[in-house]
């Protein structure tokens, strides 16, 4: 296998090519021209407003390929990914045309030297819609995210994203090496049998999760075998094999277990009366016969360059979700597939991934040629994906079935789907959108103006199945706001160039997702100061996604999923609901989550957010636990407010296998010099702390920041 060096590239504009480039494959166009145009860091001020003009350009890639076969030996051009649509050229000759970024492409190459061009054309913009917008994407497989979102900027991206390589093969050139197996009703026996693809035979080894070797052959039978579990529920096992002839070898791994979606305890008894029509649908994932509480985050594209991300960047990102006891990423579908590494870390590291497919928020057509490609994108997908057992359930899609996407579930492209899942991966699951009854989107933010209440109140109201995007917003820390916002412009704040651009303003509404309005009514004392600003909205952002993730996980067994939105960013948002700052950095909310995701803790069950002198405080003690195993906890409970420290009782949890309420707090706030309090439930390793908004009788007096 040889990678080609020194590539160049170059773009097609109206007035003429500009000049030749160097170019980073796999990478993205835009970025390489970006830099020789010397247009600096995206992330940094209206940056990358410059990259709108490049949208209709057309692109092409050049590199010399110099190689000699032996006798015997075939060479050929293998292109991962290319992104989006394209011509490949050899020495000037058109052989492939290709519509599509996430199938595979070969081409047979002769000996010698050899010039490759790989030609891009413009992005496709769907004349159905007379917006620069999202709609743009809905007539074609590529991902809508870089059209522009909430969280992402308008930032057309194209280019050579995954690996292409000149591969020299034999006769006994393995194509495909697959493994297939079943296990029985009890999980005491696993039959294991591979499919390949090639001229000659192949002898197959299989090991087993410690490194030794099983046996060889095609077909195993496997006693006891080790399962592959979820982050906190057990081994992530994965046996091995290698597939060998005379000339070549591959080699992967197995993840033996059965998962499933099933209806959530107490879900058939609705809907109520008669006749009856559609109940919710199954959510529960059931892994091995256990049902997990699935608890995580949304993932969306790490990098507004996707072709820029690599093994080490995943490697990071997912070891952090695991360190959060997280066990399941959905992978919202408007950010597309993620390369393979992404996959095989998520088998090692034992979180589950619920994939989607590249549609989102868009009316996706009937129409007979984005069906054809949609079968061909949508079949490679399955099958690149469907031996990884952290690879759980499918999904056609986000928010498609509502009044800005227009579809149901007689929409052609989502029947096409679900056919493609059923033929290529039978074993996994499958639901037509996110959300579908039962399950919710929402809130985003920590005081809901249409509720009118906090994320405490507002979840606690809530009875939903799954939880599969909520979101509560935080300003970035000031030495990341200094990497993309302007001396001039950080403070005061106002509703126009980096600041909008990066998000706090007109993302969602005026005021989103800065939310300065929520912060306001929180606030007791001027946020007269940038560093105010943050440490506020880190307080609420900390804060909401405690109540939020520990509040679903009360409301199991019928709720069987908490999964935020969202866990990294693609670039340095002024203001966002992500977990992670780009491109690695843990945001103190990631340690808020982490904290609410241990899976025993004290927790507490409190009605709202902000307290006043003289209420008689309430909350209700409960022991969360998702291990299945009984543990036992005591919990001292106290509540410090200024500078004294209330004991209130202990209470001792008894054995528990899985959740347990416990006694409620009633206690009359004293009056007292303070802003906040802070309710502790001291349980060794299982203690948590909620810190809460207090108001004495007689309130600071709060001056606004006017007119910004």
């Amino acid at each position: 296998m040889k990678y080609p060096q020194n590539w160049q590239a170059r773009a097609i504009r109206p007035d003429g090519p500009s000049e030749w480039f160097a170019a980073r494959v796999p990478g993205n166009v835009q970025y390489d021209y970006g830099r020789m145009m010397g247009w600096g860091d995206i992330n940094y001020g209206e940056n990358a407003n410059l990259f709108l003009e490049t949208e209709d350009y057309t692109w092409e890639y050049q590199t010399t390929l110099q190689y000699e076969c032996k006798e015997g030996e075939t060479a050929v051009f293998v292109a991962e990914g290319i992104d989006y649509r394209f011509d490949i050229l050899i020495n000037g000759f058109p052989k492939v045309s290709h519509e599509g970024m996430f199938t595979r492409v070969e081409i047979p190459l002769a000996n010698g030297e050899n010039e490759l061009t790989v030609r891009i054309h413009p992005h496709p913009k769907s004349e159905r819609t007379e917006f620069a917008d999202r709609a743009q994407a809905q007539d074609s497989v590529k991902p809508p995210v870089c059209y522009g979102w909430d969280w992402h900027p308008r930032l057309l991206v194209s280019g050579i994203w995954q690996d292409v390589y000149v591969e020299t093969r034999h006769a006994d050139y393995i194509r495909r090496c697959e493994a297939f197996y079943t296990l029985n009703d009890d999980f005491t026996r696993a039959e294991i049998r591979f499919e390949t693809d090639c001229a000659a035979p192949v002898e197959i080894t299989l090991y087993d999760p410690d490194g030794n070797e099983i046996g060889k052959g095609d077909a195993f039978t496997i006693e006891n075998p080790r399962l592959w579990w979820c982050n906190g529920q057990g081994e992530a096992a994965l046996y091995t094999y290698t597939a060998c002839t005379a000339h070549h070898e591959v080699s992967g791994h197995i993840g033996l277990r059965r998962a499933r979606l099933i209806m959530s305890d107490g879900a058939w008894g609705e809907p109520y009366g008669f006749p009856k029509g559609r109940s919710v649908a199954p959510i529960q994932l059931e892994l091995n016969g256990r049902q997990v509480f699935a608890k995580g985050s949304n993932w969306v594209n790490p990098d507004v360059f996707n072709g820029h991300i690599d093994e080490a960047r995943y490697e990071t990102l997912i070891q952090l979700a695991h360190d959060a006891n997280m066990n399941i990423f959905r992978c919202w579908g408007g950010s597309g597939i993620s390369k393979q590494d992404f996959y095989d870390l998520c088998d090692k590291l034992g979180i589950m991934v619920w994939v989607e497919f590249p549609l989102a928020c868009n009316c996706y057509p009937d129409d007979p040629h984005y069906l054809q490609i949609l079968e061909q994108e949508g079949s490679a997908i399955i099958k690149s994906l469907r031996t990884h057992p952290a690879v759980v359930m499918y999904c056609g899609g986000n928010e498609l079935f509502n009044n800005w996407s227009l579809m149901t579930d007689q929409s052609l492209p989502l029947r096409l789907l679900n056919k493609l899942c059923y033929e290529l991966d039978p074993k996994n699951a499958y639901l037509m959108t996110s959300p579908i009854f039962g399950m919710a989107h929402g809130g985003y933010t920590f005081y809901d103006p249409d509720a009118k209440c906090d994320v405490f109140t507002l979840f606690q109201n809530a009875s939903n199945t799954a939880y599969t995007e909520f979101g509560v917003p935080g300003i970035t820390d000031l030495e990341n706001l200094k990497k993309i916002i302007p001396e001039e412009e950080l403070f005061p704040i106002e509703n126009k160039g980096s600041w909008k651009l990066h998000h706090a303003f007109e993302a969602w509404g005026d005021e989103r997702w800065l939310c300065r309005d929520v912060l306001e009514r929180y606030a007791q004392e001027p946020l007269d100061s940038l560093e105010k600003m943050i440490d506020h909205a880190r307080w609420l952002q900390c804060e909401g996604y405690k109540a939020i993730f520990e509040e679903a996980r009360r409301q199991a067994p019928y709720c069987s999923m908490a999964i935020n939105w969202c866990y990294c960013e693609p670039w340095i948002t002024a203001a966002g609901n992500s977990l992670i700052t780009y491109p690695v950095q843990p945001k103190p909310a990631y340690e808020a989550v982490k904290t609410a995701l241990r899976p025993v803790m004290a927790s507490a069950r409190i009605p709202k957010f902000d307290w006043k002198a003289g209420e008689t405080f309430t909350a209700q003690i409960w022991l969360l636990n998702d291990t299945h195993q009984q543990t036992e906890t005591s919990v001292d409970v106290s509540l410090r407010l200024g500078d004294e420290t209330h004991p209130l009782f202990t209470w001792n949890s008894g054995l528990t296998a899985a959740n347990k309420i416990g006694p409620s707090v009633n206690f009359v706030l004293p009056d007292a010099d303070a802003t906040d309090m802070t309710l502790i439930l001291s349980a060794g390793e299982q203690t948590s702390q909620y810190r809460l908004c207090y108001r004495s009788r007689t309130e600071r007096r709060v001056s606004r920041q006017l007119n910004v």
